[in-house]
């Protein structure tokens, strides 16, 4: 599952009060209609039954290993994993899908690996600015700034754009360099100008939508201010450590681009940097009584003002070792029958973190869990077909790479599909599903169910029967409440198909002590609790894959 990069520095982000988190509540979810079962249940059965926790033991055994060195994207043990996950897919019947590829069986891509160098710095006038002390980047990215450049400062107020409110009217920033203020514009009272959205009352707190906003407007880069001072600032970078200088992940060609201010991910394509209060202040050409005669003049008038100063040129130097690298996403295809048309994703993501300090990270349930899941769908829905019960849709099963690094993967496959997007029914993605986590006792048959209602009714309900109907697992939504702290809906493969309003589960058992961890082994999987969880994934793909009707697209929420 994709690393969510909680900056200890966003405690310091706004002047403004910190909106107050969401209470979980208990999400109640409104279906269409009865819930659709399988044409013929008793054939479900029979085949699900074929997941069993010694196959999926046998094959994660091999897929967690040392010899695959942490299957990390572009490296030797990612290969290995690919070659052995293709194989498997060919023994068992399916095609490879991928045309003009040197093995149908592989979707490769390029992606550009970004390492960090030091001497990275930013001058304003005659003061400079050294990089990783008063500026630095939200996650690791790849630098815009490779040699020194001159900026093309532009102000964007709070970098805010909602309704009739927008920090960006009137203002080119088309392949410039914005400068916004962190949190949200405020009444001479304190009280927000912009209703929450949904229940996020924070939404606009997130640096990251307003990266994602920059983008959409063709920003190079956008500079976040935060009020923290210089020394407090320093002393937070400091602690930020070495998740600093990590290696950044690119696609040099993500495809036609989703314009997405929703997401919690990094957006490509643009340089995101947080400042101290006094960087910030420099850049945007003020003082911090300028800026707070600014931010009072904008609540008095509820909307967006001309600010009463003006950025200066600056000059930014960001220095990273940059290289490309090819990894691959593994696909195998099984053709339906009377509607072979329309395809349902099976989805995981077989990629992990490789090895660090000489160590080996196995990620046995991050996302090796969720690999051997899908090859055990395949195994069952491939001997349906073969004993004469195939599925009527196909289905696609696809394990992806670079997901750790940023969902590349499923980004580079849902912009260069194997099929059209619009004969795609639904996603389902399975990520982490071998263990119990920390919220659960080890009693507990459970998994967490996240997104199944967001852009279909009709998939809430199916997955809902094949539950009630067979698998009886305990199944949590907590993940799947609007404003959910951990955002987990945005962490995992499934998210860049939601992004193309194409309906998707994400199966998870969430985060546990080992995750990430060089401790995530083999020994520690619950394999009777990843068979039950293969096997409601299983009956819910069955259901889709036969039923008469193609799931409606009726629910578009956050």
């Amino acid at each position: 599952m994709l690393k969510m990069y909680a900056l200890a520095a966003l405690l310091l982000a706004s002047a403004l009060p910190a909106a107050a988190q969401t209470a979980p509540t208990k999400i109640k979810v409104k279906t269409k209609g009865a819930p659709a079962t399988p044409a013929a249940p008793d054939i479900s059965q029979t085949y699900a039954a074929l997941i069993q926790p010694a196959d999926l033991r046998t094959h994660l055994t091999v897929v967690a290993s040392d010899a695959f060195q942490g299957r990390e994207a572009g490296q030797p043990g990612q290969k290995l994993a690919a070659d052995y996950l293709q194989k498997q897919f060919a023994e068992l019947g399916l095609q490879g899908p991928v045309a003009g590829s040197d093995n149908p069986y592989l979707q490769h891509f390029q992606l550009t690996h970004s390492l960090y160098a030091p001497g990275g710095y930013l001058k304003v006038g005659a003061q400079r600015y050294e990089y990783l002390s008063d500026w630095f980047s939200y996650g690791p990215m790849p630098s815009p700034f490779l040699t020194e450049t001159t900026s093309q400062p532009v102000f964007a107020g709070f970098g805010v754009e909602q309704g009739a409110y927008s920090d960006y009217a009137g203002l080119d920033v088309n392949g410039k360099d914005v400068v916004v203020i962190m949190g949200e514009p405020q009444d001479e009272r304190g009280r927000k100008l912009l209703k929450p959205l949904g229940r996020k009352d924070d939404y606009w707190d997130s640096g990251l939508r307003k990266a994602a906003l920059a983008k959409a407007h063709g920003a190079r880069s956008i500079f976040l201010m935060t009020f923290a001072p210089s020394l407090t600032f320093q002393k937070q970078t400091s602690e930020l450590g070495e998740s600093l200088r990590e290696a950044a992940f690119s696609l040099p060609d993500p495809g036609p681009e989703i314009i997405d201010t929703v997401a919690e991910n990094i957006p490509p394509g643009i340089g995101v940097y947080f400042t101290s209060q006094e960087l910030g202040l420099a850049m945007a050409g003020t003082s911090i009584n300028g800026l707070l005669d600014y931010v009072r003049a904008l609540g008095r008038a509820g909307r967006p003002v001309p600010a009463g100063f003006q950025p200066p040129v600056a000059t930014i130097y960001l220095p990273q070792n940059q290289q490309p690298l090819t990894t691959e996403n593994v696909l195998g295809f099984l053709e339906g029958s009377d509607k072979k048309d329309e395809v349902l994703v099976v989805s995981a993501h077989y990629d992990h973190l490789g090895v660090k300090h000489d160590t080996v990270y196995n990620g046995a349930d991050d996302d090796g869990s969720g690999t051997v899941a899908v090859m055990a769908l395949a195994k069952a829905f491939a001997q349906a077909k073969k004993d004469g019960h195939g599925p009527r849709r196909s289905i696609l099963f696809v394990l992806m790479t670079a997901e750790e690094e940023g969902l590349f993967g499923s980004e580079y496959y849902t912009a260069h599909p194997v099929f059209p997007l619009a004969n795609t029914i639904a996603d389902l993605n399975i990520d982490m599903v071998g263990r119990t986590d920390r919220k659960h006792s080890a009693k507990r048959h459970f998994v967490c169910i996240v997104g199944s209602d967001k852009l279909s009714s009709e998939l809430h309900a199916i997955n809902e029967a094949a539950n009630r109907d067979y698998t009886h697992l305990e199944l949590d939504y907590h993940f799947n409440i609007p404003g959910e702290p951990e955002h987990i809906y945005y962490r995992s493969d499934h998210y860049n198909f939601a992004r193309r309003k194409i309906p998707v589960i994400f199966y998870t058992t969430g985060e546990h002590v080992d995750y990430h961890k060089v401790t995530d082994d083999v020994e520690k999987i619950e394999f009777d609790k990843l068979a039950e969880r293969a096997q409601l994934v299983f009956h819910t793909a069955w259901a889709l894959a036969n039923r008469e009707q193609r799931i409606v697209v009726d629910s578009n929420k956050p």
